[in-house]
């Protein structure tokens, strides 16, 4: 072994307590910030899991005015007429543009008042080929509509109203109204969605849709649901291009950009709790500062024996390089061990899932942690070093 790291491990072991106190600095730097990022890298997999589904989705609807971002958010809104409706033109140039990217499929969309074994509630009503739905939605339990006369219904409004397959939902209101649909089917949740909330929602046929509330080939939006996410953009493309070359008729939603602007809010967030993390590093860069000066002034004697029988400048800086590199690289992954146990621990706690926790993305802050870990303790560890080598050995020796 090189005499010069023998020098600094012989150096740490005399002032053991001291090296311990100064370790545990760097171990609880190292554990704040890889602690941090692996919470932030399960919190952004974990979203873009949940949200990758929906990033695929254009939802076009008909120009009302500038767009404010997010007017494709769940896909509601109200009956409203010719000015705010897609007609059956627009439909068919939509689909003829788009429908080599994946499914093209217009919405009916309206909210009404429900009856279900005497009780009234509100729900969002949408009507749909039975093409569509079948294609869209994934079932719980039943089937999809057979008939004009029956639905499939979401799950949270099934569990709301403890509805089964077979039983009967009144719409409308018995002073204008009413009508009669039986649920066919309940479907799987889909939670957060950006073209349509079905979960709370009664999906009927378009022919039952229209005969009851009228305006047929009116259409509140039209979705492309594409199958590759790279040709979104061509898709939003082509639709711009051939209804909004002279004037604007559709407003198109990319449901990509949300997925997008979401995901870079968490890193942001996580960046900035690493941040107030990384404090805790500058505190122990300055305990380690703190054990390089005072190992300086103590073994200035020891230097100036050193220096005089020959030991070169740049064998003395390397001396106490070596004791801040030592201290750093053992305080790292010590405080890389422990990040395993107690990055799983918040993970579990803030983000309530660890399915992504054992991953690269997951693993990656620990590695990082480890570098910046190192790192500060050496730039610690440089000016000490270089104040050892500079001292005058003949000055140097007149220490106690």
């Amino acid at each position: 072994m090189d005499i010069v790291l023998t020098l600094s491990f012989r150096s740490i072991r005399l002032h053991g307590l001291r090296s311990i106190l100064a370790t545990l600095g760097i171990i609880i730097g190292v554990v704040a910030i890889a602690s941090m990022g692996m919470m932030g890298a399960n919190l952004d997999q974990l979203v873009t899991s949940q949200l990758s589904s929906l990033g695929n989705v254009l939802v076009v609807r008909a120009y009302t005015g500038p767009a404010t971002g997010f007017e494709g958010l769940g896909g509601g809104g109200g009956g409203g007429g010719a000015s705010s409706t897609l007609t059956s033109a627009n439909f068919q140039t939509i689909q003829r543009v788009a429908e080599k990217y994946g499914t093209v499929y217009f919405l009916y969309t309206t909210n009404d008042i429900i009856t279900i074994k005497g009780d009234e509630g509100f729900a969002t009503i949408y009507g749909m080929t039975p093409e569509s739905i079948s294609k869209i939605f994934t079932l719980r339990n039943g089937t999809f509509p057979r008939t004009t006369g029956s639905a499939v219904i979401g799950p949270s409004l099934a569990d709301r109203w403890d509805l089964k397959v077979g039983d009967h939902i009144k719409i409308g209101s018995a002073e204008s109204s009413q009508e009669t649909i039986r649920v066919a089917g309940i479907l799987e949740p889909r939670g957060l969605s950006v073209d349509l909330n079905s979960d709370n929602a009664i999906i009927a046929p378009d022919k039952w849709y229209t005969n009851f509330y009228g305006g047929e080939g009116q259409y509140n939006q039209v979705n492309v649901a594409v199958t590759d996410i790279k040709d979104i953009q061509a898709a939003n493309d082509a639709i711009n291009n051939s209804l909004n070359h002279r004037k604007n008729v559709v407003s198109i939603f990319d449901s990509s950009r949300l997925l997008s602007t979401i995901t870079s809010a968490i890193g942001s967030i996580t960046a900035f709790v690493m941040a107030i993390a990384a404090i805790s590093l500058l505190v122990a860069a300055v305990a380690i500062f703190n054990v390089m000066m005072m190992s300086v002034t103590e073994r200035t004697h020891e230097i100036g024996i050193l220096r005089s029988i020959g030991t070169q400048r740049k064998e003395i800086r390397k001396m106490f390089l070596y004791e801040s590199l030592i201290l750093g690289v053992i305080g790292a992954f010590i405080g890389a061990a422990l990040s395993l146990l107690i990055g799983y621990t918040v993970v579990l706690l803030l983000v309530g899932n660890t399915e992504f926790f054992f991953t690269l993305q997951s693993f990656l802050p620990i590695g990082e942690a480890i570098l910046v870990g190192i790192l500060v303790t050496v730039l610690s560890g440089a000016y000490p070093a270089w104040k050892a080598s500079n001292l005058n050995p003949i000055e140097a020796l007149r220490a106690e």
